[in-house]
């Protein structure tokens, strides 16, 4: 076990990279902070390549001898942490290659440019607990691994698939299958969401918070829905809407 007290630590230097997009790309990794998440990363076989703990922190046992564990300062701890309550643990992560057989999937969530890293996080873990098999995120949408997005998910990107890519194809791909697309979206041919009925499979399409689903997107959606408003507010929050449709279309 390594001791490292100062951020000046060359590999310090290299873990906070790991916070920026350019630096993730560069490795195929990324960092995970605190407790809960450490823990759902380790429970993945052979995702995590280092553990940092902090002096006062008691590291897991039984690690994997794969798993290079370093004993960090409070100020080297305090250096990585991007959280209001740090918790003095972190652990280096392999980003996933998720492959995602249609054959067997039936429900998907898709998402068209949700710029929020917050909202993206939770668009993953709703659909974790609603029961979707993958999510997809779409160009302009925030960077899954984006440490707030991976905040947000506590830990659901480790239990299903979650893909990064062009939607338009995907789509296509979802067509070939039969699945049919459903979109939240507001104009004269969309249906309140709770008189669509129940859907074995579906693949269900929410949009950016300002613009809403893209021109490009919009017009291979199948079926249009949307959430009435019933007090004053203008809209609801994406990851509030789509957490309602999943749960009402799903059967």
């Amino acid at each position: 076990m390594t001791v490292i007290q100062s951020i000046k630590n060359e590999r310090v230097k290299k873990w906070k990279k790991l916070f920026t997009l350019k630096g993730r790309q560069k490795t195929n990794t990324y960092i995970v902070e605190g407790f809960h998440l450490v823990e759902e990363a380790l429970n993945q076989d052979g995702l995590v390549t280092e553990l940092m703990y902090s002096e006062n922190v008691t590291p897991p046992q039984n690690l994997s001898e794969h798993i290079e564990a370093y004993c960090i300062s409070k100020e080297v701890s305090h250096f990585l942490s991007e959280t209001k309550t740090e918790q003095g643990i972190f652990a280096v992560v392999k980003m996933m290659e998720p492959e995602l057989l249609l054959l067997y999937g039936k429900k998907f969530l898709l998402a068209d440019g949700v710029q929020d890293p917050g909202n993206v996080g939770t668009l993953i873990r709703t659909a974790d607990a609603a029961g979707y098999d993958a999510v997809i995120l779409g160009k302009g949408s925030a960077d899954l691994y984006n440490p707030k997005v991976i905040r947000s998910t506590q830990g659901s990107h480790f239990h299903i698939p979650v893909i990064q890519g062009n939607l338009v194809e995907w789509i296509g791909q979802l067509e070939e299958e039969g699945v049919p697309i459903f979109g939240a979206f507001l104009d004269e041919h969309a249906k309140i969401y709770d008189t669509i009925p129940k859907q074995k499979t579906l693949a269900l399409i929410v949009g950016n918070e300002g613009k809403g689903i893209s021109p490009d997107i919009a017009e291979r959606i199948h079926k249009k829905v949307f959430i009435p408003i019933f007090g004053q507010a203008e809209s609801l929050n994406v990851g509030i809407a789509a957490g309602i449709l999943m749960y009402q279309l799903r059967d």
